[in-house]
């Protein structure tokens, strides 16, 4: 059951808090929480979510417990979906009813008191990337492709103050069909948005992104669409600037137009190079596992400060997820050969699989230009022979190091991109995709802070 009953009268009074201790959210299709992550980081609390993997859901609630009412989040099993297809009317009733008596601020009424509903829809079949390695099917088979139609349902019933919709750039030119019109399913995605302002009193309007523009130190373009609730946008008033014949969400001020100045790769990798493990890689001495389980030294500059917060900053902390992918010695001596010939692939190494490259230590004047999806292997580290372990891909999202990730290291192609053609759409989803396939960090949370800022405003 979604919605279970908890024992509140085991919980003290004295412990029952009568506030979030920040704004309300709720995140669909949340995956291991990039999203929710960053809001946190501007100053909301979640208070439900809904995402259909395990693995991706567990580790979204391992590292959420903020207390709701006395009880940690992760513990209120009625504070958390897997399948938005069961959060009918009915569902979303109870789930009103049950917030609204857990004493935390939140009411459903002519006026909902939700700061902010935010959700990414599964994007595989929007993704020319994923699409193709997941076979050539029709979008308009892929269930998930229409799971924007559920993320509008819920906002009409739960009607928060703002909502924010995320997915890929490949949203934009997609077809229906390999005979369909190119941009006909962002013309329904958006279409289905907008009569949320015309049905619902919601102002609408969307952006292209790109994450290298908000501290991410990938290039990563998004496609956000974002509404304001009328009385909010009446609050408002000079504040945003919205007019009918602009669309651009930055423009009309209802979305940031930057954020922070995206770091160098050796910013972000500098403090956990081990030279150990190149010389572990070349002579093939993998007895006892390849791992590096302590810091190799202490965080220097304010992103390494940033990765590494509380107690991690200082040399020999304690590291995880620095696990190296054990590469055969013709893998090695190819890394080894591409970062000596500034990433150039010698003949003799060459084959058909998907083109690899070496990071660079430092981005040029145009900035970064790599988008880390559920593949590490797809980019080979600037200094060191070898692909990138969990924890540096989950920097490149810009996720700090005490974010915890459950589930598999990694996983066969086949059950990680499941088989359309076959009818299988079930795929496993381990840590590097998870990682792949979340809101960058930094992304989310300068998106946040402009939302808390407009909030703030309009006096809520």
């Amino acid at each position: 059951m979604l919605l279970e009953k908890i024992d509140d009268t085991k919980v003290s009074n004295k412990s029952v808090p009568h506030e979030l201790g920040g704004r309300s959210m709720v995140d669909l299709f949340a995956g291991c929480g990039g999203l929710s992550l960053g809001f946190e980081q501007a100053g909301f609390r979640p208070v439900f979510v809904n995402e259909l993997n395990n693995d991706a859901r567990a580790t979204y609630l391992a590292n959420r417990e903020h207390p709701i009412a006395g009880i940690p989040f992760n513990r209120r099993t009625e504070l958390h979906s897997a399948d938005v297809l069961e959060l009918d009317r009915e569902r979303l009733a109870k789930l009103k009813r049950h917030l609204e008596s857990l004493n935390v601020g939140l009411n459903f009424g002519s006026k909902s008191t939700l700061d902010v509903l935010a959700g990414g829809p599964p994007c595989q079949g929007y993704s020319g990337i994923g699409h193709r390695r997941a076979y050539s099917v029709d979008k308009a088979q892929i269930p998930s492709n229409r799971l924007y139609e559920n993320m509008a349902s819920v906002i009409e019933e739960l009607r928060p103050r703002i909502f924010l919709f995320e997915n890929v750039k490949g949203l934009l030119s997609s077809r229906w069909t390999s005979e369909g019109r190119k941009g006909e399913i962002w013309d329904d995605v958006y279409g289905r948005f907008k009569r949320l302002g015309q049905q619902h009193g919601y102002l609408v309007r969307w952006k292209l992104v790109h994450a290298k523009d908000y501290g991410v130190p990938q290039n990563r373009p998004r496609v956000l669409i974002v509404g304001f609730r009328s009385d909010l946008v009446d609050a408002l008033g000079s504040a945003i600037a919205p007019t009918e014949d602009c669309q651009d969400a930055v423009r009309a001020r209802m979305l940031p137009p930057h954020g922070e100045s995206p770091p160098d790769l050796e910013e972000v990798f500098g403090d956990l190079e081990d030279r150990e493990i190149s010389r572990r890689l070349l002579s093939q001495d993998f007895h006892g596992g390849l791992a590096t389980h302590s810091y190799p030294r202490a965080a220097k500059g304010k992103w390494q400060n940033y990765f590494r917060p509380d107690d991690l900053s200082r040399a020999f902390a304690e590291l995880h997820e620095q696990e190296f992918s054990k590469h055969s010695e013709k893998v090695v001596r190819k890394f080894s050969a591409m970062i000596e010939n500034d990433g150039e692939i010698p003949v003799e190494f060459r084959t058909k699989k998907f083109a690899q490259r070496v990071l660079p230590r430092r981005w040029n004047n145009h900035g970064p230009t790599i988008t880390a999806c559920s593949l590490a292997d797809d980019y080979v580290h600037y200094s060191q022979p070898r692909s990138l372990s969990v924890r540096e891909w989950a920097r490149l999202q810009t996720f700090p190091d005490n974010y915890q990730f459950v589930g598999k290291r990694t996983t066969g192609g086949l059950r990680r991109a499941g088989n359309p053609r076959a009818g299988i759409f079930e795929r496993e989803v381990p840590k590097y995709t998870q990682i792949g396939n979340a809101v960058p960090v930094k992304l989310a949370e300068a998106i946040g802070v402009h939302f808390d800022s407009l909030l703030s405003k309009a006096g809520y």
